[in-house]
C-alpha cells in the first residue's frame, strides 16, 4: 500500500518573498483557488503580522478555499501568534506555523540567546498557538546546520507542548542529500514522541539540491514536504512542487503518493509565472519550455521510433500539450521527414536527401527552422 505524502505549498508566502514578485490580495486568491484545484493539502497563505496587506490576504484566502488547510506563519512571539490566530478566524481548516532558530549560529548570532532559552520560548509559542488552533506546526529554523542532539530535544519538547507537525528545514540549502536524510532518520530514532506528529521538510536550493534533499527526507520518514510552484523563493528558491510530485509518480517503486492532479502542473506553472512576473527557465524540469523538446538528431530518431527511448514521462500527464521536435543543424533526416509529412509533403529517398542538404545550409544560418521556413525550402 502506498504511503501518503502531504503537500504543503508556500508559493504565496516563501515564494512571494522574491524581489519584484509580490501579488495583490486579489491575485493571491486566484492562485490559492488554483492550488486547491491542483490538490495541495496545505496552503501557507502569508505572514499576518508582517503587514496589513499580508494579514488581509490570509483572511481572504481563508474565506476563498475550503479543502486545503490554510496556514499562517509567525515567529515564536505572542504578538505574531495573536495576529496569525486572528487572521485565520474564517478558515474552515486552520494551522499556525510558528518557530525559532535551532542552529548555534542562529541562537548566538541572531537571537543572542542560549539553547535552554530557545527551548523555553519554543514551548511557550506552541502552547500559545494551541489556544487559537488545534493544528500547530513548529519550524526549527536552520535545522540543516543544527546540532543533532539539541534538534532532537527541541523536537521532543514542542511535540510535548502540542505541536502536530514539526518542520526540520534546511533553511540555507546547506545539506547534502545523505546528510539531510540521516538528520531526519536521527529524529525518528531519538525522539520518543515523534509518532505523535508529522515530520515536515522545507529545503532551499542554494546548492541546487533542494529536490534531492526533499526526496532523501521522504525516504528517511518525513511525510510532509514544503514546496513552491516553479521552485520560486528566497535566494535560489525552494523545492519545486512539480519536481517532487513527478519524481514520486515516476518512481512508483518507492511506494509514495500525493493528492496532486499532475495534469494541472503545467497550467499552474504558467499562471504563477505570469502573475509573479518570473519567467520559467527553458530547461526547468517538468514545466520548462524544453522539458519535452528534442533537437539532437540521435534523440529525435529514437523518440520518433518510440517516445520512451528519451522521455520518462508523457507530457499529457503534466498538462503539456505535446512533445516537440525542434529542427536545427543537429537534426537528422528522420526528424525532417516527420515534420514534412505533418505539413503534407512526402518524398522519395533521393529527393529527401537533396532537401536535407539544403535544410542543413538553412539551419546553419537561421539556427532553428520552423514550418514557414520548410515550406519556403520545398518550394
Amino acid at each position: 500500500m502506498s504511503q501518503r505524502i502531504y503537500i504543503f505549498d508556500t508559493t504565496l508566502r516563501d515564494g512571494e518573498q522574491v524581489p519584484g514578485s509580490q501579488l495583490t490580495t486579489e491575485e493571491k486568491i486566484v492562485v490559492a483557488k488554483e492550488l486547491e484545484r491542483l490538490g495541495v493539502d496545505v496552503i501557507e497563505a502569508g505572514f499576518p503580522v508582517s503587514s496589513p496587506g499580508d494579514f488581509r490576504s490570509v483572511v481572504e484566502i481563508s474565506k476563498a478555499v475550503s479543502e486545503p488547510v490554510v496556514c499562517a506563519l509567525s515567529r515564536a512571539k505572542k504578538e505574531d501568534i495573536d495576529a496569525a490566530g486572528e487572521a485565520l478566524k474564517y478558515a474552515k481548516r486552520k494551522r499556525i506555523h510558528t518557530g525559532i532558530g535551532s542552529s548555534d549560529i542562529h541562537i548566538r548570532n541572531k537571537f543572542n540567546s542560549t539553547r535552554d532559552q530557545i527551548l523555553e520560548q519554543a514551548i511557550a509559542a506552541v502552547k500559545h498557538a494551541r489556544t487559537y488552533v488545534d493544528d500547530v506546526e513548529f519550524y526549527a529554523e536552520d535545522a540543516g546546520r543544527a546540532d543533532l542532539e539539541f534538534l532532537a530535544r527541541l523536537t521532543e519538547a514542542v511535540i510535548g507542548a502540542g505541536a502536530t507537525v514539526v518542520n526540520i528545514p534546511d533553511t540555507t540549502g546547506y545539506c547534502l542529500p545523505d546528510e539531510y536524510g540521516q538528520k531526519i532518520r536521527y529524529i525518528y530514532e531519538n525522539v520518543s514522541n515523534v509518532h505523535q506528529a508529522i515530520i515536515s521538510i522545507h529545503c532551499h536550493n542554494d546548492l541546487g539540491l533542494a529536490t534531492a534533499n526533499t526526496l532523501a527526507g521522504i525516504q528517511a520518514g518525513a511525510r510532509q514536504v514544503e514546496v513552491t510552484i516553479n521552485g520560486i523563493g528566497e535566494r535560489a528558491g525552494n523545492t519545486s512542487l512539480e519536481e517532487v510530485v513527478m519524481a514520486l509518480k515516476v518512481h512508483q517503486e518507492l511506494g509514495f503518493e500525493t493528492n496532486i492532479d499532475a495534469r494541472r502542473l503545467y497550467p499552474m506553472s504558467q499562471l504563477v509565472s505570469q502573475m509573479m512576473r518570473m519567467p520559467v527557465q527553458p530547461n526547468k524540469a517538468i514545466v520548462g519550455r524544453n522539458a519535452f523538446a528534442h533537437s539532437s538528431g540521435i534523440h529525435q530518431d529514437g523518440f520518433l521510433k518510440h517516445s520512451e527511448n528519451y522521455e520518462i514521462m508523457n507530457p499529457h500527464d503534466v498538462g503539456v500539450p505535446e512533445s516537440s521536435i525542434v529542427l536545427t543543424a543537429r537534426s537528422g533526416r528522420h526528424a525532417l521527414k516527420h515534420r514534412l509529412e505533418l505539413l503534407g509533403y512526402r518524398y522519395d529517398k533521393p529527393t529527401l536527401d537533396t532537401i536535407y542538404k539544403r535544410f542543413l545550409d538553412m539551419a546553419d544560418i537561421r539556427k532553428e527552422v520552423n514550418d514557414k521556413d520548410l515550406m519556403e525550402l520545398v518550394r
